[in-house]
């Protein structure tokens, strides 16, 4: 560790990139920076959440490279990560990509079916949304334009020259300037001319009717319901024409979706999604995901970009020669909510599937006691305290049966010895109560006991089983992120960092049990907290004691219902008229 601190010492105050190693000299991580000394010292000074600790817990070692400029520092960052793979940074998959149809740059253009785009001064358009799709449009355009069809030209005319889709540059000589007419002319059609294209066919076709030519006139009327049935097939989201990439993120459980939309023409045409664990800042990695997607499409790129508010467009903007905005209310900025929500719901299919999956659930229940050296976790305990500023603390018990939820057996438990927030002596409480009480009745006890909290929880359940009560349950923890997420197990005596993988089975269970025994505690505060404020209005108005109070409730359910009843509704009680009258008066003057 002096090494690294030697290190930060030293760092430059000028933009470039650096790169995180472990104890086996591995690139575990590459990052940039504006400033480098204040990037990677924020690394090794002040508190992270689970996630980012797990990384600096394998930094033995640090290098960087400085650049003259942020941009070449984002160019930079790109090319290293894809040169080392390092394990904690986002990854951008290469083996989901997209056809486009190009104008090649041959002396006779050209139309092919391409997934690559190169530097090499053709024209391309697209994305499609696969290849059926631009094969339909290049068909179209085959029929529509006669340029070459043969890859390498023919001795003779092919039969494209007899049905006039081509030119035969085999065998006459075309112009130069007819061909770049054509190219011209299919570029504006893929660009949105192909409004224009009908009405020039439909012009053509009253025409050829006119002349009494009606074979000719059938060929227009099936060419005008070819460019229909293969250009007018999406939905029209924006009233404007220019191509844009609607990008946007989510996050939940330590993983990140990334939707893109590709807008071209106004209109809708794919949608491209990843999903995968992320372990720095969200935004950070968001934008690395970003600057790798477009790193090899800089041939193919719109004219538009619209990302979330709180991404970093300028230097994405810079770099790329095209605008990226940041939209916070119109139109576009619905199509970015559009893309984050859509992010959103990915990630939440995706969990909802992964726990409907039962074999893999009692698998991760297995791996689960490996990965702690105990045995298989059958019947999981887990608690969790709720409060607000000590005020009406409760505590809630969850119970998991071979990873599934077994809701018969949640227990809720309202502190009775402990004032003020205090969480440790609340986690006594209800340990100590819970398993005396299974001690007593000679109940099953649970194979694993998960603690809402870090290192003084666990230790304070663990003070009560063993000393008080002379069990020896394994006791575990799910330390939470700023942001109120899962971020790490712990386990032991003294308890440490477990490592677990983000995107494993056994993760997604633990997230699962922390969510629903803090969803059940949060449920049953709220509620204890609602009785508590109404009985404590109803405490104010002489004569109604405890037991004219419980009956109240029962009755009316709500104060809502009895500020609104009438003398006759107390009276059917057995509440004489004045006293309601009383409660009604009071009732009302508090609203």
């Amino acid at each position: 560790m002096s090494t690294i601190k030697d290190k930060l010492a030293v760092l430059p105050d000028k933009p470039g990139c650096y790169l995180m190693k472990n104890k086996q000299g591995e690139i575990i991580y590459v990052g940039k920076a504006k400033v480098l000394k204040n990037r990677v010292r924020s690394y090794f000074t002040g508190s992270h959440d689970g996630k980012t600790q797990l990384l600096v817990s394998e930094i033995a070692d640090f290098e960087y490279i400085v650049v003259s400029s942020p941009i070449e520092a984002l160019i930079l960052e790109c090319n290293l990560i894809k040169q080392h793979n390092p394990r904690y940074n986002v990854m951008l998959k290469d083996d989901k990509t997209y056809p486009y149809i190009k104008i090649t740059n041959d002396t006779h253009p050209r139309l092919e079916i391409t997934r690559k785009v190169k530097k090499d001064k053709a024209k391309y358009f697209g994305p499609y949304p696969n290849a059926g799709a631009a094969n339909e449009v290049k068909k179209l355009l085959d029929r529509l334009y006669p340029l070459r069809k043969c890859k390498t030209l023919p001795k003779q005319v092919c039969l494209y020259y007899h049905m006039g889709q081509c030119l035969a540059p085999c065998v006459y000589e075309v112009d130069q300037e007819e061909n770049q007419r054509i190219a011209l002319e299919i570029a504006k059609f893929l660009d949105g001319g192909h409004e224009a294209m009908k009405a020039e066919l439909t012009e053509k076709m009253m025409q050829a009717a006119e002349n009494m030519e009606y074979e000719r006139a059938k060929e227009l009327r099936d060419q005008i319901h070819n460019i229909e049935a293969v250009m007018e097939k999406q939905k029209i989201t924006l009233i404007d024409t220019v191509d844009r990439d609607i990008i946007g993120f989510a996050t939940d459980k330590g993983w990140m979706c990334v939707q893109v939309f590709y807008m071209r023409q106004g209109k809708m045409i794919e949608r491209e999604s990843a999903a995968f664990p992320f372990y720095a800042d969200e935004t950070e990695d968001f934008m690395s995901y970003v600057t790798q997607f477009y790193y090899d499409k800089q041939q193919a790129l719109p004219k538009e970009i619209l990302l979330p508010q709180e991404s970093e467009p300028e230097l994405l903007a810079e770099w790329l020669g095209v605008k990226v905005l940041t939209p916070k209310r119109g139109k576009k900025h619905e199509l970015v909510q559009m893309a984050c929500e859509n992010a959103r719901l990915s990630l939440e299919e995706k969990f909802s599937l992964m726990s409907k999956d039962e074999a893999r659930t009692v698998q991760a229940v297995h791996n689960l006691g490996h990965i702690l050296g105990i045995s298989v976790p059958h019947r999981i305990e887990a608690f969790d305290n709720s409060n607000i500023q000590g005020v009406e603390p409760v505590s809630a018990m969850v119970v998991f049966t071979d990873g599934r939820p077994d809701k018969k057996e949640y227990r809720k438990f309202k502190i009775k010895t402990v004032t003020g927030p205090d969480d440790y002596g609340s986690m006594r409480e209800v340990i100590r109560r819970r398993y005396t009480r299974l001690l007593r009745e000679n109940q099953d006890l649970p194979d694993l006991i998960v603690i809402d909290g870090g290192k003084g929880q666990i230790s304070a359940a663990m003070e009560v089983l063993q000393d008080e009560l002379g069990l020896y349950i394994p006791v575990c923890g799910l330390a939470k992120d700023e942001k109120h997420k899962t971020a790490e197990l712990l386990f032991g005596d003294p308890p440490a960092p477990v490592e677990l993988k983000r995107d494993s089975y056994e993760f997604y269970l633990l997230q699962r049990i922390q969510d629903e025994v803090h969803r059940f505690a949060i449920t049953f505060h709220r509620s204890a907290r609602s009785k508590s404020l109404l009985s404590s209005q109803l405490d104010e108005i002489p004569g109604v004691g405890e037991r004219r109070r419980k009956l109240l409730f029962q009755h009316f359910g709500s104060i809502e219902r009895m500020r609104q009843a009438s003398v006759e509704e107390y009276r059917q009680l057995g509440f004489g008229d004045k006293l309601a009258r009383e409660i009604i008066k009071y009732l009302r003057k508090m609203n």
